[in-house]
C-alpha cells in the first residue's frame, strides 16, 4: 500500500482528494498547521507542518511514495491589497522551499522515497483571451498580470524537485465545481431567490472541472509514470459565463428563475481588483491530458452541472 503525502489537505480539493484516495486503498498523510483530532480512518494521518516557521515532520516525508502539492492561500477568499497579495504569492513558494529543503535531507533515520511530486498550479497563468477562438495551451507564455506572475513563480519554486531525482507533474487547474465551496458556491446564492446573475457581457468563457475529474487527474499524475510536466486540469468543453448560469438556473428551477445582468462596474465596485477574474475570458485546451488517455467522467457543462445539483 502506497503512501501520499498532501499539502493543503483540508481545503475544498484536498479534502475530497484525500477521501477519493483512501477509497482507491491509499494511505494518506495530511500536512497541517495544528494536531487534529483522531481521523475515524485507519489509513489517514496528520503531521506537523508550519511554513513560517520553517517545520516540518520528516518522519511524514520519510513515510510518503508520492507528494501532492495543494497549499496556498485564496486567490478570491480577500481583497487584493498589496498585504494580501504578498500572502497568496508566498504561500505558494515559501511552501514549495520548504517542501524541497525536506526532500534534500536524505538521512538513515528517515530515508527520503518519494518518487513523484505533482502540485497545483493554476489557469492563471494565462491571462486573458488574446483569440476569441484559439485555446491556451501548456507551451503558452505567462501572462504579465498578477495571477499570471504568481502562477510562474508558483510553477518555478516546484521545479528543484527534479533535480532531486523527482518525476514532477504540475496541474493547470481551471475553475472547480464542487457542492463543497468555490465558484459553484458563489454561483448557486442568487438561485435560491430564483436570479440567474449574468457577470458582465456573459461572453467570457470559463474553462471548468468537476472536482471529481480533478481529483481522478490528481491520482492519475501519480499512477501514469509517463505523465511528467504541465497539464491543463480543465474539462475538454469550456463554456461561457451566461451559458454556465442558465444552464444550473434550468436544473435548479426549471423555467421559473430570472435572468439578471450585472454590470462590469458593479462588480467592480463590489469586488475591486478581484472582479478582474470574474470578468475575464479564458478557454483553456485539455488536448494534452486526454492525449495522455485520460477520461473525463464530467466532459460537458450539463453532466457536471446535472450530477452536482442532484446531490
Amino acid at each position: 500500500m502506497e503512501t501520499v503525502l498532501i499539502t493543503g489537505g483540508t481545503g475544498m480539493v484536498g479534502t475530497r482528494l484525500t477521501n477519493v484516495l483512501l477509497a482507491r486503498g491509499y494511505k494518506v498523510i495530511v500536512l497541517s498547521r495544528s494536531h487534529l483530532k483522531k481521523t475515524g480512518h485507519k489509513n489517514l494521518s496528520y503531521a506537523l507542518w508550519d511554513v513560517k516557521k520553517r517545520e516540518i515532520d520528516m518522519a511524514a516525508v520519510g513515510a510518503a511514495d508520492h507528494l501532492i502539492h495543494l497549499a496556498g492561500a485564496g486567490v478570491v477568499d480577500k481583497k487584493w491589497t498589496p498585504a494580501y497579495k504578498k500572502e497568496i504569492m508566498e504561500s505558494r513558494t515559501e511552501s514549495a522551499r520548504l517542501l524541497i529543503d525536506a526532500l534534500k535531507k536524505n538521512n538513515d533515520h528517515h530515508p527520503n522515497k518519494i518518487k513523484t511530486v505533482v502540485s497545483a498550479s493554476a489557469i492563471g497563468w494565462y491571462g486573458a483571451d488574446k483569440d476569441p477562438v484559439k485555446s491556451f495551451n501548456e507551451t503558452d507564455e505567462s501572462s504579465p498580470d498578477f495571477l499570471g506572475t504568481t502562477c510562474k513563480l508558483w510553477e518555478k519554486s516546484m521545479e528543484p524537485v527534479t533535480w532531486l531525482g523527482k518525476r514532477l507533474v504540475t496541474l493547470r487547474i481551471g475553475i472547480v465545481l464542487s457542492n463543497d465551496g468555490g465558484a459553484l458556491a458563489e454561483f448557486k446564492k442568487p438561485l435560491r431567490f430564483g436570479l440567474a446573475t449574468i457577470l458582465g457581457t456573459g461572453k467570457q468563457i470559463i474553462s471548468w472541472i468537476h472536482i471529481d475529474d480533478l481529483c481522478n487527474l490528481f491520482i492519475a499524475a501519480i499512477e501514469n509514470e509517463k505523465m511528467q510536466g504541465v497539464y491543463n486540469a480543465v474539462a475538454p468543453q469550456p463554456v461561457s459565463n451566461k451559458t454556465l448560469m442558465l444552464t444550473l438556473a434550468k436544473m435548479m428551477h426549471g423555467k421559473f428563475y430570472i435572468p439578471i445582468p450585472v454590470p462590469a462596474f458593479v462588480l467592480k465596485l463590489m469586488m475591486g481588483q478581484r472582479s478582474i477574474e470574474v470578468l475575464k475570458s479564458t478557454r483553456v485546451s485539455a488536448e494534452k491530458i486526454t492525449a495522455t488517455g485520460f477520461t473525463f467522467v464530467y466532459e460537458t457543462i450539463d453532466a457536471a452541472l446535472a450530477n452536482l445539483v442532484k446531490k
